[in-house]
C-alpha cells in the first residue's frame, strides 16, 4: 500500500533536488511514481502553432519515484516513516515517531 497521498507534504530523500520539500499534485500507484510542486522541473520548449502565437518555453513537474521521498507529519513536522493502524474498520496513517494519525 502506498503510504503518500496527494496534497501530502513530502521530503526529497535524493536527487537533483535533494533537501527540498513540496506538496504532492499527483500520484500515479501502477508506475509507483508521484508529482511534487517545485520539484524535478523540466523545461519544455513549444513552437508557435497558428499565426501569431507566440513560441514559449513551459516549465512543468515531472514524474520522481515514490521511494526517493518521505512524508513529512503534520504535528512534528520531521520526516517520518508511516505505519498504519486499524480501529473500527477503518485504516489509518500513523507517525512512527510522534504516534499521530495525519
Amino acid at each position: 500500500m502506498i503510504n503518500i497521498r496527494k496534497n501530502d507534504t513530502v521530503f526529497v530523500l535524493n536527487g537533483k533536488d535533494k533537501g527540498k520539500t513540496g506538496s504532492v499534485i499527483e500520484v500515479l500507484p501502477k508506475k509507483n511514481q508521484i508529482k511534487v510542486s517545485g520539484i524535478a522541473i523540466v523545461v519544455k520548449h513549444a513552437k508557435a502553432r497558428k499565426q501569431g502565437q507566440p513560441s514559449e518555453i513551459i516549465k512543468k513537474e515531472d514524474c520522481i519515484d515514490i521511494s526517493k521521498v518521505m512524508p513529512v507529519c503534520t504535528s512534528c513536522k520531521k520526516p517520518v516513516r508511516v505505519s498504519f493502524t486499524i480501529s473500527a474498520n477503518k485504516k489509518t496513517r500513523t507517525c512512527v515517531r510522534c504516534k499521530e494519525n495525519f
